[in-house]
């Protein structure tokens, strides 16, 4: 590796032991991924110069890092970054429920709203039509197609029910884009941070993701220039409450932002699957496609109904349609039909639980908001437009060695910079809104004691399992 890339570690706190220091730091690239198990550490001589530091220094920081698990060394092999915990698997999707001992917050997953089970009741009306099919449908049952299609023409954007595929949950629906659109070795241009199942859906195409910043709104020059760079196929958007920031994209952005798109013959993949979690009354845009017809719509009700309704959609355009629906059988033969008879019943009357669930995030994110500001002042975190998340600014790079210290104190977090493709945001970290109030306290209460650990610099050792979400 590049000497150069061992510069991230400086500037090294000053609060602290300069070994300690620069033994966290060097943990802290481990964490976010930056350097992998088995990377062999620089000589301390050399890494000794490239810093500016003793040669002590870098000799007591090693030894720390094998004596906490985070190093290996041999002699004449030198010294190797190691995992101090077999169970740690930052690949796995961030799943709510792994570890029924703790408070989970590395996932945005809510209970069921209170009109879910008047919702499934009234489903089985159709159960008896339903039993005298097969039961597959690869693309969709048409009651479910033609209601999804009238959601889109209500919020203007006019579809036919022949442009819906339907899925087993948005994450599949994002899985079929990737494989209709990319090929290994393409590119696709994505927030930074983002959705971290998009990220994975990249990776399982084997295209690349080019990255580009979002702080506290969309980049449009940034946009253009990985555009024109990159030559990317597709691009990936959350313009709808993103997660995790939870920001709305303007009307004049859509617009701009759809020009640079098609100037470059850049394919949107637009996640929509947050469009209805409204927080701050926003008056919304029309939908994205409506500026581009050649994006892909991606919706889902596991956020707005419930995660156990599994029931995800694509909107395409005419000319991908064909692509989409042979990915989507390939990849699944369609959606359970029982779960989408929950849906179309759903949507016979989705206002009553979409402003029961909107009231509820709401409820949360007062309390995590006023928690956060008696207990942790010096982390910085913003009202979310919408959404179902705060994404949180630390005042220092240490959101993974949080999410690996938390596991003393019984907590789950998703720590930044699973949220970025390239492993950026190490000072960010995302709460859900989806937890119940009256956990949110004790959560936070936990957060502080976590925090603490790391600001006192206790080692972490064999709580990798917080990782793994």
């Amino acid at each position: 590796m590049d000497t150069r890339h061992w510069l991230e570690l400086l500037p090294l706190p000053a609060d602290v032991p300069a070994y300690l220091a620069l033994a966290r730091a060097i943990r802290g690239l481990a964490m976010d991924g930056r350097v992998g198990a088995g990377a062999r550490l620089p000589s301390e001589r050399t890494l000794a110069a490239a810093l500016g530091v003793s040669r002590t220094t870098v000799t007591r920081a090693y030894g720390e890092l094998v004596a906490s698990g985070w190093a290996r060394a041999r002699q004449g092999s030198g010294t190797t970054i190691a995992l101090p915990s077999g169970e740690r698997a930052p690949s796995l999707p961030l799943i709510p429920g792994l570890r029924t001992d703790a408070i989970d917050l590395s996932a945005a997953a809510g209970l069921a709203p209170a009109g879910t089970e008047a919702i499934i009741r009234s489903s089985l009306d159709w159960l008896p039509a339903t039993l005298n099919s097969a039961g597959y449908e690869p693309f969709g049952a048409p009651h479910l197609r033609r209601r999804i299609a009238d959601w889109y023409s209500a919020r203007g954007l006019v579809t036919d029910p022949g442009q819906v595929v339907v899925t087993a949950g948005a994450m599949t629906a994002v899985s079929v884009a990737m494989h209709a659109l990319l090929n290994p070795g393409d590119r696709i241009v994505v927030d930074s941070p983002t959705y971290p199942g998009a990220i994975g859906a990249i990776e399982v195409v084997r295209a690349r993701a080019v990255s580009v910043p979002l702080v506290a709104g969309w980049d449009l020059a940034g946009w253009g220039e990985a555009l024109r760079r990159s030559k990317a196929r597709a691009a990936y958007l959350i313009p709808d409450f993103h997660n995790p920031t939870g920001l709305l994209m303007p009307q004049a952005q859509r617009e701009d932002l759809a020009g640079l798109l098609g100037q470059h013959n850049c394919v949107p993949v637009v996640d929509e699957t947050l469009a209805e979690l409204n927080l701050a009354g926003s008056a919304m845009p029309a939908p994205f496609a409506a500026l581009d017809p050649r994006a892909v719509s991606i919706g889902s009700l596991s956020k707005v109904l419930w995660g156990g309704i599994r029931i995800g959609w694509l909107r395409c355009p005419p000319a991908l349609l064909d692509a989409v629906r042979t990915r989507a059988v390939q990849l699944g033969l369609g959606a359970s039909a029982l779960d989408q008879l929950v849906a179309t019943s759903y949507f016979e009357d989705p206002a009553p639980v979409r402003e029961e669930v909107v009231r509820r995030l709401d409820t949360a994110c007062d309390r995590w908001l006023q928690a956060l500001a008696v207990r942790l002042p010096s982390w910085q975190v913003a009202r979310p437009d919408g959404g179902l998340a705060l994404w949180v600014e630390l005042p220092r790079r240490a959101s993974s060695e949080l999410a690996l210290a938390a596991a003393a104190h019984r907590l789950v977090l998703a720590p930044g910079p699973r949220f970025s493709a390239d492993r950026t945001h190490a000072n960010r970290l995302r709460l859900p809104l989806t937890l119940p109030p009256e956990v949110i306290e004790e959560a936070v209460e936990r957060l502080a004691a976590t925090w603490d650990d790391v600001l006192r610099g206790v080692p972490a050792v064999g709580r990798g399992e917080s990782l793994a979400l």
